[in-house]
């Protein structure tokens, strides 16, 4: 056993981890504001000056568990108009499409521990252009590509510096900070480099007396108090201590009375405007180390740090040799993990992947009621916000660590989001990924009507329902890692799964015919009508993909039953009835024989959405997206053995197909069995399976060089279009950002690859492929003439995907697209960004770009296309 699986099964291990945000202005914990406009109530602007209420914010940042202290990199080059505290990026309303992050920085490994992390940051060493990106964003139209730190040429002549920031833990409460300065330019160049400490403000709310305090003791040596901390001393080498309040300055932000003379942006001041806004007794809840430096040209250099629970007379003497330590045996654990990939790019790929994933947790702090109500030191929030965001969502209360999907873009969790980041953080830290799906399940985050939160912009927003397919994928993950099945996390969930899966067939099946209308369920502007708001005309959406992700709940439901079953007989009831409910929904989703009954269209041989109309008559949106796909995720296979472990299951199953004749002919062919007699769940028999996949496989529809489009590319030069009382529109297949501000404008769905859905895709591939075996072979690509099996269509598959971060013949990586530094640079070349969705014909990155959690999905494709754990 590697030394950091062994760290993994010790207590306090993670009590110290890369939990502080890249983010938290214009995020809607901290908006106040009557109508709800979070982007503009709090600003990058304001973030320097104002105390926050419900977390912090920093580069490179950690904290505890608790986030009660926090350490970030703060930086300065002389030039710029502020310190750099903080990443700068656009608002929802600034960029042309939508919030966007304008720094170049890359997350680039971590242990699941914490005990060694590292990340890069590149920081010019001219004046950063902050109004220049503001206003030519603001010209560009959404038809127009996003203007970009790099495209303003401040990297060209290599006039910046690279910031490595690693940590390694000595123990549990004693962690090493280095901070290594590149200059890439050939002449010398000052800085200030500036590590900060603070606490976070708990105080100034009216709700707790207790105020912390940092203080200078000695030079090299700060004092830190505070009862809830075991941390006592923040040492460093060399550079002056300046201290200040982590409290807001409202005479600048409000031009009211200040509260201290020392206010959260006193350091910012004090060095930039010679300003008496850094407290001369050297004390306060904010601390600075000032280096005022030169680095020499074309070279680097490391300053060291350490935050202890120990009082140290030589807190360096060991820095050297304990990073060399924790550095080999992050190796050695990855080198486990890695050891069936004989590819040294995927390898790297793989890495920086899980590296990300593991960055991107984030101290989440969220009290819905006293939110609502506001704090007794303040006055009271608007009474609008009683009508408003979440306002019926007064039971949620959170205070954890979490998996965030992109801790600048994506400051707060998002639930199915969430599902697929716990597949990959399986990989590294199994116990981890069932504690974020268990903890979603608490009674503090479900709402009591059996709803998951889906995130804090709208709790109430519907995703699709992957928790189950989560909880069952790291359930099989786990096992296969740690060698036992763990039943108690597997039945812990599947009983609050339960109410969950009640909530969505009382919630979403308007008329108790198993068709579902799930709303937009994730997907965005995928389809012509806004799917968040009713239909006009009391018509209702029966929708193909809603529907589809209820038939994969209920096999999903099934499976964790089935696998319970074995373990208390008790739960066979279960198994039945999950089993019956798929089969229902299967019906619905067939024909049945009646004309325009179902979702599936025989004339294009294809599943599509369709407006019920108040006289019970029916039209179908034919519009060939992913919503036509994702029947093929519904899609399990019952083995002979599952059988005979289950008899009263296997007898209750006889009966019903023997009662019903109807469903079981739509679903499979039940009873001819598959090679060594397993049985195929699925919403597609044989032959309905081979006209979907000859459109996904098609490379003038779905098909590209680098995955799955999440709509035909035929729609490029003609729409669909169509015109059905007030409402109107047209669809073009768009390979790239959102060219429309239709239903947000910021995302999309109409023709880039997302990864999360190409996982599944794969995933349904190869479980369709465990039943028909290598006899059965499709045409890959559609019209090549070449038949391979299902598994080897998901693998190809994997490949096209894996091709958007790998070099191509040209030595370039599709992922960055025409840009010439991060193309050809070294400094630039050898790392990757894992973007939210991907260019629909290039493979260009898109959306947020620092470790969009699903996209970390790549590392379980690279796991399994090496028939590893994944």
């Amino acid at each position: 056993m590697s030394k950091e699986k062994e760290r993994l099964n010790l207590p306090g291990w993670k009590k110290w981890g890369s939990y502080v945000s890249d983010r938290q202005w214009g995020t809607v914990r901290e908006d106040y504001s009557a109508n709800g406009d979070a982007w503009n109530f709090t600003t990058h602007e304001m973030a320097r000056s104002k105390a926050w209420r419900w977390g912090e914010e920093a580069i490179a940042g950690i904290c505890d568990a608790n986030q009660l202290l926090c350490f970030g990199l703060a930086v300065w080059n002389k030039r710029d108009r502020i310190i750099k505290e903080r990443f700068f990026g656009l608002n929802n309303q600034e960029g042309n499409h939508g919030e966007d992050v304008k720094e170049v920085y890359y997350y680039l490994d971590a242990t699941p521990t914490h005990s060694y992390m590292k990340m890069l940051y590149k920081y010019p060493q001219q004046e950063f252009p902050y109004d220049w990106l503001l206003e030519e964003n603001k010209k560009r139209s959404r038809t127009e590509d996003e203007f970009e730190l790099e495209d303003t040429g401040i990297f060209d002549e290599n006039k910046y510096f690279d910031i490595f920031v690693e940590y390694a833990k000595v123990d549990t409460d004693d962690m090493l900070i280095s901070i290594k300065v590149c200059n890439r330019h050939t002449e010398a160049a000052a800085l200030n480099i500036l590590p900060t400490i603070w606490f976070r403000n708990t105080w100034a709310w009216g709700r707790k007396d207790y105020k912390p305090n940092l203080s200078s003791v000695s030079k090299g040596r700060i004092k830190v108090d505070h009862t809830r901390l075991s941390t006592q001393f923040f040492y460093y080498e060399t550079g002056d201590a300046l201290f200040c309040e982590n409290e807001t300055n409202f005479q600048k932000l409000y031009n009211s009375s200040p509260t201290t003379a020392y206010p959260k942006d006193g350091i910012n001041d004090y060095l930039l405007h010679a300003h008496q806004s850094v407290n001369p007794q050297l004390s306060g809840t904010k601390a600075a180390i000032n280096i005022d430096t030169i680095i020499p040209g074309a070279t680097e250099v490391i300053f060291k740090f350490r935050l202890s629970d120990k009082q140290i007379e030589k807190p360096f003497e060991d820095f050297d040799s304990i990073f060399t330590k924790r550095i080999d045996e992050a190796d050695e654990f990855y080198n486990t993990i890695q050891q069936n990939i004989t590819d040294a790019e995927e390898k790297a790929i793989q890495r920086q992947a899980l590296a990300g994933m593991l960055w991107n947790k984030q101290f989440y702090y969220y009290h819905v009621e006293k939110w609502l109500e506001g704090d007794p030191a303040f006055p009271v929030p608007p009474d609008e916000r009683w009508e408003g965001r979440n306002a019926t969502w007064t039971h949620l209360t959170n205070t954890d660590i979490i998996s965030i999907p992109d801790k600048w873009e994506f400051p707060w969790y998002a639930a199915w989001d969430l599902s697929f980041h716990c597949v990959t953080l399986a990989l590294v830290d199994p116990d981890f990924a069932k504690q974020q799906l268990l903890m979603f399940t608490r009674e503090w985050y479900m709402n009591p009507n059996g709803a998951l939160p889906a995130y804090e912009w709208a709790f109430s927003d519907v995703n699709p329902p992957v928790h189950a397919g989560g909880a069952y994928r790291v359930f099989r993950i786990d096992a296969a890692i740690n060698g036992k099945k763990d039943y108690l996390f597997l039945e812990e969930i599947f009983q609050k799964l339960l109410i969950n899966f009640t909530w969505w067939v009382n919630r979403k099946d308007a008329e108790s015919k198993n068709i579902f209308e799930g709303g937009f369920l994730g997907l965005d502007n995928i389809s012509i009508f806004d799917r968040s708001n009713p239909m006009p005309g009391n018509a209702v959406m029966e929708q193909a993909d809603g529907t589809s992700w209820m038939a994969m709940y209920a096999l999903n439901m099934l499976h964790i039953s089935l696998e319970l079953a074995t373990y208390n007989k008790a739960y066979t009831g279960m198994t039945t009835k999950f089993f019956e409910h798929f089969m229902y929904i299967a019906g619905a989703m067939a024909s049945m024989g009646q004309e325009n009954n179902g979702l599936w269209d025989d004339e294009d041989e294809f599943f599509y959405d369709q407006v019920r109309l108040p006289d019970n008559s029916v039209f179908k949106v034919k519009l060939k997206s992913l919503v036509g796909l994702i029947p093929l995720f519904a899609v399990e296979v019952i083995t002979k053995q599952t059988l005979e472990n289950n008899p009263e299951f296997a007898q209750r199953m006889n009966w019903f197909l023997k009662h019903r004749p109807d469903l079981a002919a739509l679903v499979s062919r039940w009873y001819e069995g598959g090679a060594e007699d397993k049985h195929l769940l699925s919403l597609l028999r044989g032959h309905r399976m081979k006209r979907i996949l000859s459109h996904m496989l098609d490379e003038t529809e779905f098909l590209s060089d680098y995955g799955v489009r999440s709509l035909s590319r035929r729609y490029e030069h003609t729409p669909y279009n169509i015109s059905w009382t007030n409402s109107e529109g047209a669809i073009y297949y768009v390979p790239g950002e959102s060219d429309s501000g239709m239903y947000g404008g910021n995302s999309n769905w109409r023709g880039p690859i997302w990864m999360q859905m190409n996982f599944l895709i794969i995933e349904s591939l190869r479980k369709f492929h465990f039943f028909y075996t290598d006899d059965f072979k499709i045409e890959y690509p559609t019209a090549s003439g070449n038949f391979i099996s299902l598994k080897q269509t998901g693998t190809e598959l994997a490949n096209r995907l894996l091709n958007i971060f790998k070099k191509d013949k040209e030595g370039l990586r599709p992922l960055y697209g025409n840009n010439k530094k991060l193309q050809t640079d070294p400094n630039f070349n050898q790392y990757y960004q894992f973007h939210e969705y991907f260019h629909g014909n290039t493979g260009k990155g898109l959306g947020a770009s620092h470790q969009t959690g699903w996209t970390g999905l790549i590392a379980n494709l690279i796991a399994m296309k090496n028939n590893d754990i994944a």
